[in-house]
C-alpha cells in the first residue's frame, strides 16, 4: 500500500471521482440521495477539493495498491487537534487493512489527539474506529447548507 500526497491537479480529480464512486455506493440508507448529491458537489468536487487544499490547510492523500487506487483521507491541523476530515474505501478494496494503515500514517504526523465525526448510522465505520482507539465524545447535529444536517458522534484517539 501507498499513501500519496495529492499535491496537483490530477491527482485532486483522482479524488473526486474516488469520492462519487464511493459516497453513491456506500452512502444510500444512510443519509438522503439529495444530501449524497449536494455534499458531492460543496464538499468532494474538484473546485471544493482544490480550494480545501490550497486555502483551508487541508492535506488529501490518495491509497494505492497494485489494483489502483483504494481510497482517500484528508486531515486539518486545529489548535488542539489533528482533524479526519475524511476516510473513503472503495468496497472492492474493504477488509485489507487500509484504514488503519491510513491512521498509523496520521499517528505518525502529530502529537495532537486526532478526532473525527461519525454518521451516527455509521455503525461498522463507528465499530472499525473504536477497535483503532477512537472513543465517542459527543454528539454533533451541523447545518451544512442546501437545508441538510450531518448527525453525527464525535470521536477521538488519543496519540502517545
Amino acid at each position: 500500500m501507498q499513501i500519496i500526497p495529492v499535491n496537483n491537479d490530477e491527482l485532486i480529480q483522482v479524488v473526486e471521482k474516488l469520492a462519487f464512486e464511493i459516497w453513491n455506493e456506500y452512502y444510500p440508507g444512510l443519509v438522503p440521495q439529495a444530501q449524497i448529491d449536494y455534499m458531492l458537489k460543496n464538499l468532494q468536487s474538484f473546485p471544493a477539493v482544490k480550494q480545501q487544499i490550497e486555502k483551508e490547510n487541508y492535506k488529501y492523500y490518495l491509497i494505492k495498491d497494485e489494483q489502483g487506487y483504494a481510497g482517500y483521507f484528508a486531515v486539518v491541523e486545529k489548535t488542539n487537534e489533528l482533524f479526519l476530515s475524511k476516510l473513503y474505501v472503495r468496497l472492492e478494496s474493504r477488509k485489507n487493512g487500509f484504514a488503519k494503515k491510513s491512521i498509523e500514517f496520521v499517528k505518525n504526523t502529530t502529537k495532537k489527539p486526532i478526532t473525527l465525526t461519525v454518521n451516527k448510522g455509521n455503525a461498522s465505520s463507528i465499530t472499525a474506529y473504536e477497535k483503532m482507539g477512537f472513543k465517542n465524545c459527543g454528539e454533533q447535529n451541523a447545518y451544512i447548507g442546501g437545508g441538510f444536517y450531518m448527525d453525527d458522534y464525535l470521536m477521538e484517539l488519543e496519540v502517545k
